[in-house]
């Protein structure tokens, strides 16, 4: 089974600490991961499917005044993982152990049963983990790092029973340590994200991965490339791709070969996503200007980077109204041949129409 994982931008999740500024909780080598804890969401049952799941997780750490989602994975009983800290930084999960182990939740609470979707997930997620570390990751429930209930009788007796799944067969091609030994460990990551309902990594497929792989080539990042690049993405695309990661200063984790939204932009000037856009309804101009922050700032920021007004934005776009976001709608409204109150900054009914057009 794949990894396939839903990143925070496309998820919906807010800034670190809501402040877009912020670089977020403290960057975590993988030399320090030696446990993987199994969570679920407490006492009660929970209804909540697809992207509202970590969305109201995130609004939950917010509340209890943490950077933002505790947990560095969230699995649905559809089998979707989202990213929330991700593998690379600091959870907010387990008091203790929250370097040493990398936290994820099943989102079923009370007395509800786990899927087999979800366990095959969370499993996936452990043997990607111990491919990551290049170890065997001790297996533990939420109680075994602190005095709780967490993560319920049911995934308690699954993970000590050893994490299996029906039909799932763990890795034995190197790609996870196999028997309790550290096994052989390749120089490649072997995962996917998705990316605006694009998937990225090890296995895609599609004309979003031929675009990456010539946006590689042309910028000078295309020298393990035998024969390419194509509409599948190989190891030579992550190998490529992980070059150019590190010619923008990034290291470790965060150089593996596997785009983010920040890397995948500045590579290709866009993110692109899945089928057409069309025009939302113009909510109105009191949902823009200083003091502003709501979804639509969020949704105007994307299609002007979308639209190639993206090089006002040091980071973001987000949902708090910037003066990235003004410069940005202004240039757009002067490239429409306006001027004067028409280019003002703030978007009105045309300049949005004209935006999803």
């Amino acid at each position: 089974m794949s990894v396939k994982i839903i990143s925070r931008a496309t998820w919906g999740a807010k800034p670190w600490d809501n402040d877009p500024r912020s670089d977020g909780p403290a960057h975590v080598p993988l030399s320090s991961r030696t446990e993987f804890f199994v969570h679920y969401d407490g006492a009660h049952p929970i209804s909540r499917t697809g992207y509202a799941i970590p969305r109201a997780i995130e609004a939950e750490h917010f509340g209890r005044g943490w950077a933002g989602i505790g947990y560095h994975f969230v699995v649905s009983q559809a089998g979707e993982i989202f990213e929330g800290r991700g593998w690379g930084r600091q959870g907010a999960h387990c008091p203790g152990h929250n370097v040493s182990g990398i936290g994820v939740q099943i989102a079923i609470g009370g007395d509800q049963e786990p899927t087999e979707a979800a366990l095959a997930a969370c499993r996936a997620l452990y043997d990607e983990a111990c491919r990551r570390t290049g170890r065997t990751l001790a297996k533990k429930g939420h109680k075994d790092g602190y005095a709780t209930l967490c993560p319920g009788a049911t995934l308690y007796a699954w993970v000590k029973a050893g994490m299996p799944v029906k039909g799932y067969t763990p890795p034995t091609d190197g790609t996870a340590p196999q028997g309790g030994t550290s096994g052989t460990v390749p120089n490649v990551a072997r995962y996917q994200v998705t990316i605006n309902g694009l998937t990225y990594g090890y296995g895609a497929r599609g004309d979003h991965v031929t675009r990456v792989g010539r946006a590689l080539v042309a910028a000078g990042f295309g020298n393990a490339y035998k024969v390419g690049p194509g509409p599948k993405w190989t190891d030579a695309d992550t190998e490529n791709y992980a070059a150019y990661q590190r010619s923008l200063g990034y290291r470790g984790d965060d150089a593996d070969g596997v785009p983010g939204e920040t890397s995948l932009r500045r590579l290709l000037g866009t993110l692109p996503s899945k089928g057409k856009a069309t025009a939302p309804a113009f909510p109105g101009r009191d949902k823009f200007g200083p003091g502003k922050s709501n979804r639509y700032v969020t949704l105007l920021g994307e299609r002007l980077v979308a639209k190639g007004y993206g090089r006002f934005y040091k980071v973001g776009p987000g949902p708090s109204w910037s003066d990235a976001d003004r410069n940005a709608v202004r240039a757009f409204q002067r490239a429409q041949g306006w001027t004067g109150h028409d280019a003002d900054g703030y978007p009105g009914p045309q300049t949005w129409a004209r935006l999803f057009a």
